[in-house]
């Protein structure tokens, strides 16, 4: 799991994963990512350019999102009342984050 950056957005209500994702091996980085982030996964679903998967974070329901063609991921969930779920998954991935800029030093 190489996450390059995370960027919370309040007005989507996500938090954007810049990260190497390979859209056919999704699984190798979403599974890791859930047990990063301590969330249980829910559903998977997946079409011809997006996975998208439901997880679940302390009973809150997370969206774990990637477009193949946009090359774009980022978890979301639905109410405004749960961004701050969003805020504490964030500084979770921050160990991963700094593992990841370290290793390119």
């Amino acid at each position: 799991m190489n996450i390059k950056t995370v960027q919370l957005d309040r007005g989507s209500l996500s938090l954007a994963i810049t990260a190497e994702v390979d859209f056919e091996r999704f699984g190798e980085f979403a599974e890791p990512l859930a047990l990063a982030l301590d969330a249980k996964v829910r559903e998977r679903q997946w079409g011809a350019d997006r996975h998208q998967w439901l997880l679940d974070f302390e009973s809150c329901p997370v969206w774990l999102n990637y477009e193949f063609y946009g090359d774009i991921c980022w978890l979301s969930v639905e109410r405004d009342s749960d961004f701050e779920v969003l805020a504490y998954l964030a500084q979770l991935l921050k160990p991963h984050l700094k593992a990841a800029q370290n290793a390119g030093q």
